[in-house]
C-alpha cells in the first residue's frame, strides 16, 4: 500500500511539472489569441495610441519571450497581420512593435535601409547588446503617437543585436544609421518605453546643463 501511495506521488508531481511546462511554453495568452484570429492574416490590425488610457496603458507594458515555431499558425498569423498592418495606408510606417496592436510578445518588423530594394523584415526576441557612443540625430515619429514627430539627439549610430528568426535560427549583427534608429525605436516599445521617454531625458539634461 505504501510503495503504491509512493508512485500515486510520483506521479501527481510528473503530471504537475508538465502542466506548469504547457503553461510556461505557450505562445500566446487566449486573448491575444482571439485578438488575432478575429480576421485573415492579410488584415490589418488596430493600433494602440497613448490618446486612450488603456491603449497607454498596454503600450507601457514589458512584452514578453515568444518561441520561435514555423509551424504555429497562430503566430504566423500574427506575423503577417503585422506586416499588414505596417504596411497598410493609414499607418505607413517604417517599423512596428507586437505592443503597438495590443499583443505583448518580442516581435518586431523592421524595414532595412541598409539592403537591396529596403526590405521589411521580421525578429522574434530582439536585443539590443552594445550602443556605440557616437550619437546620431534623427527626427521621429510613431505609428502610436499621433500627428507628431520630434528631434532626437540620443540615438547611437551603431548597435550590435542579437535575435531570433521565426524558423528558430538565432542570429547576431552590427546595424547602422537610420537603420540602427528604427532598431532602437521598436526593441524600446518591447519594454514599454516610447520615443517621447527619450526627448524627455534630453529636454532635461540640457536644462541642467544650463543651470
Amino acid at each position: 500500500m505504501k510503495k503504491l501511495y509512493g508512485v500515486t506521488i510520483i506521479l501527481i508531481l510528473v503530471l504537475s511539472c508538465s502542466s506548469t511546462k504547457n503553461t510556461v511554453n505557450q505562445s500566446f495568452s487566449s486573448s491575444e489569441e482571439n485578438l488575432i484570429l478575429l480576421a485573415d492574416s492579410l488584415t490589418p490590425m488596430r493600433v494602440y495610441k497613448i490618446t486612450s488610457t488603456s491603449d497607454s496603458l498596454l503600450l507601457r507594458t514589458k512584452s514578453s519571450y515568444i518561441k520561435p515555431d514555423p509551424n504555429n499558425v497562430v503566430l504566423k498569423t500574427f506575423v503577417n497581420r503585422l506586416f499588414a498592418t505596417v504596411r497598410d495606408s493609414l499607418s505607413m510606417g517604417v517599423g512596428i512593435a507586437a505592443p503597438q496592436v495590443g499583443v505583448l510578445k518580442n516581435i518586431i518588423w523592421v524595414q532595412r535601409f541598409d539592403k537591396e530594394n529596403l526590405p521589411f523584415e521580421v525578429y522574434l526576441n530582439p536585443k539590443i547588446n552594445t550602443y556605440s557612443n557616437k550619437k546620431q540625430a534623427v527626427k521621429e515619429g510613431c505609428l502610436s503617437i499621433p500627428d507628431r514627430s520630434d528631434m532626437l539627439n540620443s540615438r547611437s549610430f551603431s548597435i550590435d543585436i542579437e535575435y531570433d528568426t521565426i524558423e528558430g535560427f538565432h542570429r547576431q549583427e552590427t546595424v547602422t544609421d537610420f537603420t540602427a534608429v528604427i532598431f532602437q525605436h521598436e526593441i524600446d516599445h518591447l519594454s514599454g518605453i516610447l520615443y517621447l521617454d527619450h526627448l524627455e531625458k534630453e529636454i532635461k539634461d540640457a536644462n541642467n546643463n544650463t543651470n
